[in-house]
């Protein structure tokens, strides 16, 4: 959207409050996420004034999923844009600050939109939020993007998301996403390379490919092994590092797992869903596997690179989830010892399958067993940084701020640690580092999930 909007002539602005319009792009996946958007939508019409913001827009997952409902119950939202906006959305915004009312869709699940077939969808596929291509007019003078990367960067951080593919074939019963997101559609290979190497000309060092199962990446483009073949192309790019997100276990195939682990420019890092570990919740939920399984898939990977980081997220509380399977669980979390875990308890999402299981357990149960799963994980998770005391890593530095002491750190990530997986603190006195360096250093201690480093060396 930033790119759309800057390529018709939209000036982009940090403050909200010096707007014409405040776009906010929602979430709408679980309920927090759900919460946060509407509180953010609230909070950008607050800013509405004479000399300030006109218009308040929704934007993103939540107005896709819910579009004329939402506009109905939140009348501080002016407009609320879908996925087929997207397209024309300098001419639509315009609109609205003019004060021409927008008319909200009415959902449909877009999973009907595309051929069941998936090699059929790349001819069918329309407007993409995230795959589009630049316009074939001249925009070299527009500053932020160069064809043909439809994007605008709205920071300087040296780590930056690439959009891998979108929407999901799977049905799992608790997942609402693929009715809003659609059927599995991959990015072409050679538009995911060409942000990418746009986005090193930036100042990136990492990049993210993103999408919402990328083990299913190039299915649709009649190759189910293009992933394999794609991440060795990324090594010319002008970026340091790249990391897969969301690693469908089911999918995940041997030459994949050892090119994660071997290919230099491909950070030694597993986000593997495994939502859970009895295979008999699994089948509830529409997936395979078991606890079995998943520790093989994890020894494996740690077989291949002993110092991987491996992350994933668990669902305890699951319609008809006994304590023998919510047992079985915390046995995997505790054999496996995982590097990152997210624990979440299970909540009804409209529309989906799960919603509609009987055998539902009380919402204090759930939460008992969140807190007790919790606890494991943040237990096995510190345990797992400790054992990484005298690790030699390799750190991109994120962040410069000092310490409680007042002395100069460095904060950023080693390779097996994830965005939203903890951090690594290096002390830099004296040293000259800035944001975006890459530099090694030796872990000497851990507060919590964050290690403590020593300096060695700028890479």
């Amino acid at each position: 959207m930033a790119g759309r909007l800057s390529a018709a002539g939209w000036e982009l602005v940090d403050d909200p409050a010096d707007a014409e319009a405040v776009l906010v792009n929602t979430c709408g996946f679980v309920e927090v996420a759900k919460k946060d958007s509407i509180d953010a939508i609230l909070a950008a019409a607050d800013l509405k004034s004479p000399d300030g913001p006109t218009a308040v827009v929704a934007v993103g997952c939540l107005a896709e999923r819910y579009g004329n409902e939402l506009a109905a119950s939140l009348p501080e939202a002016d407009a609320v844009l879908g996925f087929d906006d997207y397209p024309t959305i300098s001419e639509t915004l315009l609109g609205i600050v003019e004060g021409r009312q927008h008319v909200p869709h009415a959902p449909r699940d877009r999973r009907h939109l595309l051929p069941v077939t998936p090699v059929e969808r790349p001819a069918a596929a329309g407007s993409i939020p995230g795959h589009a291509t630049a316009p074939s007019h001249e925009v070299e003078d527009i500053p932020g993007w160069t064809p043909p990367v439809l994007r605008r960067r709205l920071d300087g951080s040296p780590v930056a998301p690439v959009k891998l593919a979108s929407g999901c074939d799977r049905r799992c019963t608790f997942c609402a996403i693929p009715s809003f997101r659609g059927s599995f559609v991959s990015r072409p290979p050679e538009d995911v390379l060409a942000e990418t190497r746009w986005l090193a000309t930036e100042g990136v060092r990492e990049v993210v490919l993103v999408s919402e199962n990328s083990t299913s990446y190039g299915k649709d483009l009649g190759d189910l092994r293009l992933l394999e073949s794609l991440l060795r192309r990324f090594g010319d790019t002008g970026i340091s590092r790249l990391r897969v997100a969301y690693l469908q276990p089911a999918e995940v195939r041997p030459d994949l797992l050892e090119i994660i682990a071997r290919v230099p420019v491909v950070a030694s890092y597993f986000d593997l869903s495994f939502q859970h570990a009895s295979p008999t919740v699994l089948r509830r939920m529409r997936r395979f596997g078991g606890r079995a399984d998943f520790i093989d898939l994890v020894t494996r990977i740690r077989q291949l690179a002993p110092d991987a980081g491996i992350r994933s997220n668990v669902i305890v509380g699951f319609p008809g989830e006994t304590e023998e399977e919510f047992a079985e669980l915390l046995a995997f979390l505790e054999e496996a010892r995982l590097d990152a875990v997210g624990v979440f308890g299970y909540s009804d999402e409209d529309g989906t399958e799960a919603a509609t299981l009987p055998d539902k357990l009380d919402e204090a149960i759930v939460q008992q067993r969140v807190e007790v799963a919790t606890a494991l994980v943040d237990e096995l998770m510190s345990q797992r940084a400790e054992d990484r005391v005298g690790e030699r890593i390799v750190v991109l530095v994120e962040g410069l701020e000092d310490d409680e002491d007042g002395h100069p750190v460095a904060v950023g990530r080693a390779a097996h640690q994830g965005p939203d997986d903890g951090g690594t603190i290096v002390a830099v006195d004296g040293i000259d580092v800035n944001i975006g360096d890459m530099i090694t250093a030796t872990v000497i201690d851990v507060a919590g999930v964050d290690l403590i480093a020593e300096w060695v060396d700028s890479v």
